[in-house]
C-alpha cells in the first residue's frame, strides 16, 4: 500500500503557525514522499476533513494524518478517524499547540520535533477512550477539572490570563465555584461513589494542564483506564494536596489515602441529577449526565519514533 501524508495544520494553535510555514518545512521531503497540507479554518474542521478524506479515499492508499497543534488539534484528528470507521490510517502528533497533554506521555515534545524522523517511523497500535459517540486520546474528567477546562476555552486566546497561564486561571475559578460535584460513578459494575466529590480523571495519558501528573501509572496500550477519584475537601486542605497532585504523587501519599478512590477498569458508567452536568475529553467540554466510557484497545495507530 502506498502512503500518503497529510499535515492537519491549526493556525490558530499555540503562537500560531501558518500553512507557509509547514510548505516551507516540508520543502526537503516532496520527492521523496506524498506530502499534502490542510489549513483549518474552525473548530471540528480537522474532524470533518479527516472523516471526509478516508471515507472517500482508495481503500489501498494508508493516510497518515499529522496533527499539527495542540491537544484540542489532536483530539479532533482522532475524532475524525474513529468516526470514520476505516483503518487505513495513522496518527502522528506535531505538538506545536500551547497544551501537549498527551505527548508527554510519549516521551514529550522533543521527541516529535524532526520532521524528517515523523515521516520514516513506523506506528504501532495505542488505546482510546470512548464517551458516549465521541472519543478521547489523552483523558475524560469531570468536576473540578470540568470547570477549568470550561474556563480555559473561553480565555485561552487572552492576553495575560490565556496562553500558557490559561490552567492556571482556569484552577482559580474552579477553586471558588466547583469543590463540591455531584455524581454516581460505576466501573466495571461496582458502584465507585455516589455523592460529592471534587474531581476525576478517567486517564489514557498521564498528564492534564501541561504539568499536572494526574495518572501516573496509566499506560496508553494496556486496555485500562486509570480512574483517580477525589473526594469533596476543604479549600485550605486542597492547597496542601495540589503539589502532590502536580507531581504525580498523590497515589503513594498519606494524606490522600483516606480522600481518593483509585483504580483500574475497562468501562465506566457516569450519571448525575443535574440536567447541566458538563465533562470534558481532552479539554473539550461537553454538557451530558448519563455517559458510558469505555476503553477501545488498539483502536488508532500513532507514529511513535524510537528513542
Amino acid at each position: 500500500m502506498s502512503t500518503k501524508h497529510i499535515f492537519i495544520v491549526n493556525p490558530m494553535a499555540g503562537k500560531g503557525k501558518q500553512p507557509e510555514v509547514f510548505s516551507e518545512m516540508l520543502k526537503p521531503y516532496l520527492s521523496s514522499y506524498d506530502i499534502d497540507i490542510y489549513p483549518t479554518s474552525c473548530s471540528g474542521d480537522a474532524t470533518e476533513y479527516i472523516k471526509g478524506v478516508l471515507e472517500n479515499g482508495d481503500p489501498m492508499t494508508t493516510y497518515r494524518f499529522y496533527s499539527c497543534g495542540g491537544d484540542g488539534s489532536l483530539n479532533e484528528a482522532v475524532n475524525g478517524i474513529m468516526k470514520s470507521g476505516k483503518t487505513n490510517c495513522e496518527l502522528c502528533p506535531y505538538p506545536c499547540g500551547s497544551g501537549n497533554d498527551f505527548v508527554k506521555a510519549l516521551g514529550g515534545k522533543e521527541r516529535f520535533s524532526d520532521v524528517g524522523v515523523l515521516l520514516s517511523s513506523e506506528a504501532k497500535p495505542i488505546d482510546v477512550l470512548r464517551a458516549g459517540a465521541d472519543y478521547a486520546i489523552n483523558a475524560v474528567h469531570f468536576g473540578f477539572d470540568t470547570k477549568v477546562a470550561s474556563v480555559m476555552q473561553k480565555i485561552k486566546r487572552k492576553p495575560i490570563i490565556g496562553g500558557k497561564r490559561a490552567y492556571p486561571t482556569g484552577v482559580a475559578v474552579a477553586f471558588f465555584t466547583a469543590m463540591k460535584n455531584n455524581c454516581t460513578l460505576t466501573a466495571d459494575g461496582e458502584e465507585l461513589l455516589n455523592g460529592n466529590f471534587l474531581l476525576c480523571t478517567l486517564a489514557n495519558g498521564q498528564y492534564v494542564g501541561g504539568q499536572y501528573k494526574c495518572a501516573p501509572r496509566s499506560k496508553y496500550d494496556d486496555g485500562l483506564i486509570e480512574v483517580c477519584m477525589v473526594k469533596t475537601v476543604s479549600r485550605p486542605k486542597f492547597l496542601t494536596l495540589i503539589n502532590y497532585y502536580k507531581q504525580g504523587t498523590h497515589l503513594e501519599t498519606e494524606k490522600f489515602k483516606k480522600i481518593i478512590i483509585y483504580r483500574q477498569a475497562k468501562k465506566l458508567m457516569l450519571s448525575s441529577t443535574k440536567k447541566d452536568f458538563s465533562y470534558s475529553l481532552d479539554g473539550e467540554v461537553i454538557t451530558g449526565n448519563n455517559i458510558e466510557i469505555e476503553i477501545l484497545p488498539g483502536a488508532i495507530n500513532m507514529v511513535i519514533p524510537e528513542e
